[in-house]
């Protein structure tokens, strides 16, 4: 299957007429080396059940004595983010973002989803208009899996005709989904007082996604988990997973994690093993999948919202953002079926947004409208070893490219206040006895 950004790159070449000029200026291009020397990898190495990689970015020397107008920011005497870009261009707030190769996908409460090309990132194109709210998006293959404010995930895909680019390629749950259900009075569940729905169907907005194995997960404020098939868009199952709504998932090797407002993150692993809380009213054939059951429960604080969750690159440690501000850690022991609790710390004085980990770094966003750089050490504790600033709103969306650019990486984020801003972060923070102090990145 060729990849969405391939598709997009080799077929329609620059931006459409929604292209806007360059947003960076000289001296930020000069410090991104622009390479398509990979651009021909096969895309047969690529997994459709993998986010796709970008090739745009390659290493480049840093010389911090000659990059013009906007200098590194030093914190604790190491080298700290450098701010890129800003961009605009949404009706509402910013709230997801998701990395597809070379493209950058944002979406918004004002329904719209825009795609941002690299190095340069002009506005590719923008598509979703009218669909509701959206909430949060994934990339698998040559599809884009959207899921809105009106309960629904939409399913796009690169039209090879059209100059829109994208396309509307189907509803989840899907017509055939419903037509093969709903004759059935058992398929029915009771959402509230009067009110009943098939159990494929979630009861209210979906807030979150995940992708891991050919399965998209979807969690909802109707407390409900749901895993659909890649293949066929087919619901397979449906949890009822919390007693208050779930805000964020995560995925790794088979376990599922969610993260929920009534103060828990609970472990979803597929196998017998477990309590299954699977809805009774979804009934699975002996040859349908696995169904997932409970492996543990993370507890947080009394009376306190998880509003994130992270898995590390090996699955061994877990962290969520809580609407107290704190940021908790668990560490997985055995064969994940108990953590125990490794870190807790009070990261910002608002509660933590969205959080994201590349390698040992984390980064957690905000109400308060700041980002904290930190370094996992032994043991799974964090330290605080910088602060990202520069948003006029609370940081709603955290996303980090893994592609190595000038010994760092790119952060995506994304804000209240409908910009998404561009930053550089070193790979290597280096950390010192110096008390931290917050500062302004400088913005373009």
């Amino acid at each position: 299957m060729v990849e969405l950004h391939k598709i997009m790159k080799f077929r329609y070449g620059e931006p459409t007429s929604a292209s806007s000029s360059p947003l960076l200026s000289e001296s930020a291009r000069s410090f991104l080396q622009i390479s398509t020397a990979n651009a021909e990898t096969s895309s047969s190495e690529l997994s459709d059940d993998s986010p796709s990689q970008s090739f745009r970015f390659v290493p480049k020397s840093v010389d911090r004595e000659n990059l013009g107008p906007f200098p590194f920011k030093s914190v604790s005497g190491s080298l700290s983010h450098r701010s890129l870009a800003i961009l605009s261009g949404h009706l509402g707030s910013v709230s997801c973002l998701a990395l597809c190769g070379e493209f950058i996908l944002s979406a918004s409460q004002g329904k719209d989803i825009i795609v941002w090309q690299q190095p340069d990132l002009r506005m590719f194109t923008k598509f979703g208009q009218g669909d509701g709210s959206v909430k949060a998006l994934v990339t698998v293959g040559n599809k884009v899996f959207t899921a809105h404010q009106d309960s629904r995930i939409r399913v796009w895909k690169v039209s090879r005709s059209s100059e829109n680019v994208f396309k509307l390629l189907d509803t989840m749950p899907t017509r055939k989904d419903y037509l093969g259900k709903f004759m059935k009075q058992s398929n029915y569940v009771q959402t509230r007082r009067h009110h009943r729905k098939l159990w494929i169907e979630h009861a209210d907005s979906i807030s979150c996604l995940a992708v891991h194995s050919g399965f998209i997960y979807s969690g909802s404020w109707d407390k409900t988990l749901k895993v659909w098939r890649v293949s066929d868009l087919k619901c397979l199952e449906s949890i009822k997973a919390h007693d208050d709504a779930i805000n964020g998932l995560a995925a790794y090797k088979g376990m599922v994690y969610s993260a929920s407002a009534d103060g828990k993150i609970k472990a979803w692993g597929m196998g017998s093993s477990g309590r299954t809380v699977t809805n009774s009213n979804n009934p699975l054939s002996s040859s349908s999948p696995p169904t997932h059951s409970l492996k543990g429960i993370l507890e947080g604080h009394k009376d306190v919202s998880f509003n994130s969750v992270i898995v590390s690159e090996d699955g061994k440690w877990v962290y969520g953002g809580g609407s107290d501000g704190f940021v908790m850690g668990w560490e997985g022991e055995g064969n994940f079926v108990s953590w125990k609790l490794v870190c807790e710390v009070k990261a910002h004085v608002m509660a933590v947004l969205c959080m994201c980990m590349v390698g040992e770094l984390v980064f957690s966003g905000s109400a308060d409208r700041s980002i904290g750089i930190w370094k996992r050490e032994a043991f799974g504790k964090l330290l605080k070893i910088g602060v990202i600033s520069g948003h006029e709103g609370p940081v709603k969306c955290l996303q980090a490219s893994s592609s190595n650019v000038g010994g760092g990486f790119m952060l995506y984020s994304g804000g209240l206040d409908k910009s998404i801003r561009v930053w550089w972060v070193p790979s290597r923070q280096q950390e010192s006895s110096k008390p931290q102090h917050e500062e302004k990145s400088l913005t373009l």
